[in-house]
């Protein structure tokens, strides 16, 4: 092998594949990237094998091969290479790969490619078509709450379900739930309902570039993995396996008291609040007062007290529909909900100070967040 590629160009490409490097591994080349020349380009790959991830980068390839080069290692060295063109030469025998760029002349000793476990060679034609800025907003709205608890393996993905024109991310951890619709721009092949760890969309969000308008979501039949290509970036994950608990019935269909406050002013006193609530449980009060003369504002009172610390009280003008309420929330699960709605109000539903909370977007019928109370 032997390619010429930008020095920028490699730092990028292995700044995005690195994140699905095994850290610690019995097979030493799953701590290895993939370099392989491919129909003009240069690419890199690395798994963990839960999650793989390609990036082509433009190079020109003189001679063609591929080796595996130790991922830390050569991501350190690239780094520190001047902003020039770096040329690649493997030296087959040996699996010695040189890198030479301006005054830097480096050996590297590397694994045959032969070793590198097998990636898959999608065919797309059967994907389904997400518009990019949507699909990362859905993450970020959504993966916050899948449970990190090993023990149920099912709640640490976010289900994707795709049918016609819509698709729906919904992730749990046992006390709260998120859910996420939007519409596609075209209608989907055909119906799909996965659950895709929540740690892969998270690397997902993260790479695909916000200047990519499309991202491609491919299931392939009988393979238990999921594909998503956009632009020059590809991830593959596998799927969970396992039912999905019906999250639609735990979603509160009626409401005795709903508030409508400003989402800006209820994050700031929920993240007063954590600081002295999290010296304990993480429990904040909720105290909503409807107004005592139509001409005033209702009222909430966002509570929390540690013996050690001392109380915070912060109160929030609202508009109260319904009787006044006390209620007890975890104030982290408070605080990550409003952080990642958007609208400029935020409504509260509920019903008594033991059933489940609802929190929505005033104005955005997409988003639903439900949070279990804390008892009193």
């Amino acid at each position: 092998m032997k390619a010429i590629v930008l020095q920028e160009n490699l730092a990028r490409g292995l700044n995005i594949v690195s994140r699905a490097v095994a850290p610690r591994s019995t097979l030493p080349v799953l701590g290895n990237v993939l370099l392989a020349t491919d129909e003009g380009r240069l690419r890199l790959s690395a798994t963990n094998l839960e999650m793989a991830i390609t990036c082509w980068i433009g190079a020109r390839i003189e001679e063609e091969g591929s080796t595996t080069v130790p991922a830390r290692t050569f991501s350190d060295l690239v780094s520190t290479l001047p902003g020039d063109q770096v040329l690649l030469t493997l030296d087959v025998q040996t699996q010695t790969l040189n890198v030479r760029c301006g005054p830097s002349n480096t050996d590297i000793k590397c694994i045959d490619a032969q070793e590198f476990p097998p990636l898959p060679a999608p065919e797309l034609e059967e994907a389904i078509s997400l518009n990019v800025l949507d699909f990362k907003e859905m993450v970020h709205q959504v993966s916050f709450a899948a449970s990190t608890d090993e023990a149920r393996p099912v709640l640490q993905g976010v289900l994707i379900q795709v049918e016609g024109e819509q698709i729906t991310m919904a992730a749990a951890d046992g006390f709260r739930l998120s859910v996420r619709r939007a519409q596609l721009s075209h209608p989907a092949p055909r119906a799909v309902s996965v659950i895709v760890p929540a740690r892969a969309l998270n690397e997902l969000a993260r790479i695909i570039s916000d200047g990519s308008n499309e991202l491609l979501m491919l299931v392939p039949p009988g393979r238990n993995q999921v594909v998503f290509r956009c632009g020059d970036v590809e991830l593959v994950s596998q799927l969970i396996e396992g039912t999905y608990p019906d999250y639609q019935s735990i979603i509160p269909r009626s409401y005795q008291t709903r508030v409508i406050a400003s989402t800006a002013a209820m994050l700031k006193a929920c993240k007063q609040a954590e600081i002295f609530a999290r010296e304990g449980i993480n429990e904040t009060r909720l105290n909503i007062k409807p107004a005592a003369d139509a001409a005033l504002p209702g009222q909430i009172e966002v509570t929390a007290f540690s013996e050690e610390t001392g109380k915070n009280e912060t109160v929030v003008d609202a508009s109260v529909e319904g009787k006044g309420l006390l209620i007890a929330f975890n104030v982290k699960f408070l605080r990550e909900a409003l952080e990642v709605i958007k609208t400029p109000n935020v409504a509260f539903e509920m019903n008594t100070p033991q059933t489940p909370g609802v929190i929505r977007p005033v104005g955005g019928e997409d988003f639903v967040h439900v949070v279990m109370p804390m008892r009193l």
